[in-house]
C-alpha cells in the first residue's frame, strides 16, 4: 500500500507520471512550525503529517505490518530573503509578494517524509529540495492580469511554474518539479534506497 499524504492535484499528478500507484489519504496535522531554519521547517511539517496519517491509518487497521505500507507526505514553501511566502491572503497580498518576486531570486523548498512499514519494522527517512527560482521583472498590469486568474490564490509564493506564471520565469537551479510541489527525482531515489518494491512496481 502507497499513500500520498496530500490532497494537492499537483502532486497527484507528478506522482502518477512517475508511474507510482498509490491511494490518498489527506492529513489534519497543524502546519504551525516550531522551527525557524528554512529546510527544518518543511522537514518538521512534512513529518508532521506523515505521523498524523500513519496514526490514523493504524487506529483504521489499515496498515499491515506484515507487508509494505509507504506514506509519502510533503510540505512546499516559498521563502524570498529568509521570509516565508504562504498562501496569499487575499489578492492584495497576491500582489505585494509577486512584487517581491519581481526582478528577484527566490528559494522553493520541499520537504518530504517516508514512513515505511514492512514485515514488522518501521522506518522514517526524512529530507528537502531547495530549487532557486529567478523571475523576470513584471510591470504592475502584468501582475494585476495575473492576479486576476485566480490561479495565485491557493499556491505558495503566490504563483504556479506549470501555469499563467510560467511565462515569466527567467530560470532554475535545482528540480522543476519541486517548484511544482513534490521532487520527484530525489523522491524515486529515496523509494529506491528503502527498497519499496510496490511503489517501484515490483513483485
Amino acid at each position: 500500500m502507497v499513500i500520498l499524504a496530500s490532497g494537492s492535484p499537483r502532486r497527484k499528478e507528478l506522482l502518477t507520471q512517475a508511474g507510482i500507484n498509490f491511494e490518498v489519504f489527506t492529513s489534519d496535522a497543524d502546519e504551525t512550525p516550531t522551527k525557524t531554519v528554512p529546510s527544518e521547517i518543511v522537514m518538521e511539517l512534512s513529518k508532521r503529517k506523515g505521523d498524523d496519517v500513519y496514526a490514523r491509518l493504524t487506529e483504521l487497521g489499515r496498515i499491515d505490518s506484515s507487508k509494505e505500507n509507504l506514506i509519502i507526505s510533503a510540505d512546499t514553501l516559498v521563502f524570498f530573503k529568509d521570509e516565508r511566502l504562504g498562501k496569499p491572503a487575499d489578492k492584495a497580498d497576491a500582489v505585494r509578494m509577486l512584487r517581491e518576486l519581481s526582478g528577484n531570486v527566490h528559494d522553493v523548498i520541499t520537504g518530504v517524509t517516508l514512513t515505511y512499514v514492512n514485515q514488522g519494522e518501521k522506518k522514517q527517512v526524512c529530507f528537502f529540495e531547495k530549487t532557486e527560482v529567478s523571475v523576470y521583472d513584471l510591470t504592475d498590469e502584468e501582475i494585476d492580469a495575473y492576479v486576476a486568474t485566480g490561479e495565485p490564490m491557493d499556491k505558495a509564493g503566490a504563483y504556479a511554474i506549470q501555469g499563467f506564471f510560467g511565462k515569466y520565469i527567467k530560470g532554475i537551479n535545482g528540480e522543476y518539479a519541486n517548484v511544482v510541489g513534490l521532487p520527484i527525482a530525489r523522491l524515486y531515489y529515496e523509494i529506491k534506497k528503502l527498497g519499496c518494491r510496490e511503489a517501484l512496481g515490483r513483485d
